[in-house]
């Protein structure tokens, strides 16, 4: 057979090599509860995803679909391991710290939301921001009224801070 039809990366992986581990971050693993109930569920589900697929022992593609399940789990698992739950209800509701809901307002007068979560939470589509971004540790630390820049690959922009609040 040509080489042209191997998919080579199945091939490797059936040779025996393993999918590389997924980079664990070196920064503590703080998590809201809410990040840490989306690490247990995203395990459990991992776990029975693994459970089906095993059963599927004469299935070529769910043998290639095993070691990346693995490999997923193997990096939920250090996540959960290293979690350091955060309780924002605990945090000074007066600064903005992590865990903190911020409402600001940017040079143009437009308003904007975000929430400062762990890494692994973390998703700009919903606001939620890193506790290790440049936005948030422009925030960080920060009360009411204060202004800070925020250094942007597009250009640094201002924000005050208009409201800080912690759910939980």
């Amino acid at each position: 057979m040509s080489r042209a039809f191997v998919n080579e990366e199945r091939f490797e992986q059936a040779g025996g090599e393993e999918l590389v581990d997924r980079p664990v971050s070196q920064h503590p693993n703080y998590v809201t509860p809410t990040g840490a109930l989306e690490l247990q569920t995203l395990e459990e589900s991992l776990s029975s995803e693994l459970e089906t697929l095993k059963s599927k022992a004469d299935d070529t593609f769910a043998k290639d679909k095993v070691a990346e399940v693995e490999r997923d789990l193997r990096y939920v698992l250090s996540r959960l391991d290293s979690a350091i739950l955060v309780d924002p209800e605990k945090q000074d509701h007066e600064k903005v710290l992590f865990g903190a809901t911020i409402e600001v307002e940017d040079n143009d007068g437009t308003q904007h939301t975000f929430h400062i979560v762990g890494e692994d939470e973390a998703n700009a589509a919903i606001n939620k921001v890193s506790y290790v971004s440049p936005l948030a540790k422009a925030l960080i630390g920060q009360k009411i009224g204060d202004t800070v820049t925020w250094q942007r690959p597009a250009g640094n922009t201002t924000l005050t801070i208009l409201d800080i609040h912690y759910q939980r």
